[in-house]
């Protein structure tokens, strides 16, 4: 008995260690499953274009950027499929030498005269709010020590679900065939029935968004990573070869790519880089399809499919699909919010069961 009671207090202080950031990170990730339509419902009116003819080519554009931000560590073109009325987006890489701040930014450019429309840091509110929670969700907007946070978070949610999973496995076959019922004498059993009941049900979906959330922050546990965001990004090293070209070369090499991320490289080691959907594949499979060109030489560097893929690189490349509910239409979108809410309220109502105890 008293290893369980052990097991208990493990589950309950990780809960409420973490409780505040976990119902952050739940409400967070809940709004950003729907981030490309909340984007486009709040800004659309704000970035909109009015379409004048043929859209100037990517290698003008490229330089309008790269002269309003001589230092950036790269860009990326985030929706190459945007419509003749919609702005292009670009998230911009830049690196001010703070480890407090993450260093991601946004510029919306009109296609067809080259005019930035707005541009500025992921962290403030100039680009947008869904870019400000974005950045918020992985990072709580302090720099690479916030990226750590969240993935130590990943962590503590897992093993308090593990622990969770000992306290209450008595429970989880009768929450699974409906025989626990939340009884409504007081706030009391209500919290606590709730408490198991959303716990059960969010279970399996509770481990796979934390773990790969955890597992896509690693990289705040790298040194060198530190390292260079400790130093301001170098002057820009301009692609020699045509931005227009490589693109269209790339869409030869892969005729079936639709592409989602166009990667613009400032720095003499980067690639050009293509990614995307293959036309009529599932957005679960997406992250191994690519083509990438030396941007200086404009040579062909390399090309993969999600099929070709290496047994790991496969899984790690389902991990973000699988993080943001991408991959299954309206409905699977729809469940990823109401289960994307169950940290916040396992946080609420097991806050509320610690604190009866408290005040016996």
């Amino acid at each position: 008995m008293r290893i369980y009671r052990n097991i208990y207090s493990v589950h309950k202080w990780f809960g409420l260690v973490t409780g505040i950031f976990l119902l952050l990170l739940g409400v967070s990730g809940s709004i950003l499953v729907f981030k490309d339509e909340l984007e486009h419902f709040l800004d659309h009116t704000s970035t909109k274009v009015v379409p004048t003819g043929k859209p100037l080519s990517l290698d003008s554009l490229y330089q309008v950027i790269v002269k309003e931000y001589p230092r950036l560590d790269g860009a990326s073109w985030i929706n190459p499929v945007a419509a003749p009325d919609e702005s292009y987006k670009f998230r911009l890489y830049l690196n001010d030498a703070k480890l407090m701040t993450y260093d991601l930014g946004g510029l919306n450019i009109n296609q067809y005269t080259g005019q930035i429309i707005r541009t500025g840091r992921s962290d403030t509110f100039v680009t947008g709010l869904m870019d400000w929670l974005f950045q918020f969700h992985f990072s709580f907007h302090l720099g690479m020590p916030g990226a750590a946070l969240t993935a130590i978070m990943g962590i503590c949610m897992l093993i308090s679900i593990i622990t969770g999973l000992i306290v209450y496995r008595k429970f989880i076959w009768k929450v699974l065939t409906f025989k626990v019922q939340i009884k409504t004498k007081n706030w009391r059993t209500i919290s606590s029935d709730l408490h198991r009941i959303v716990g059960v049900w969010a279970l399996l979906f509770n481990i796979v968004v934390f773990f790969t959330g955890f597992w896509m922050n690693l990289f705040a546990f790298e040194t060198d990573k530190w390292a260079v965001e400790k130093e301001l990004a170098s002057p820009n090293t301009l692609a020699k070869a045509s931005i227009d070209k490589m693109y269209q070369e790339a869409r030869l090499k892969m005729p079936d790519l639709v592409p989602n991320y166009v990667y613009f490289p400032t720095q003499a080691e980067k690639k050009f880089n293509v990614r995307g959907n293959i036309a009529g594949q599932n957005a679960l499979f997406a992250g191994g399809n690519f083509v990438k060109f030396d941007a200086q030489t404009g040579a062909f560097s390399s090309m993969g499919r999600f099929e070709e893929m290496a047994f790991w690189d496969k899984v790690e490349a389902l991990f973000y699909p699988l993080h943001v509910g991408n991959y299954g239409g309206i409905l699977l979108k729809i469940l990823y919010v109401i289960l994307g809410l169950s940290p916040a309220l396992l946080s609420i109502t097991g806050f509320l069961l610690w604190w009866r105890k408290v005040k016996k």
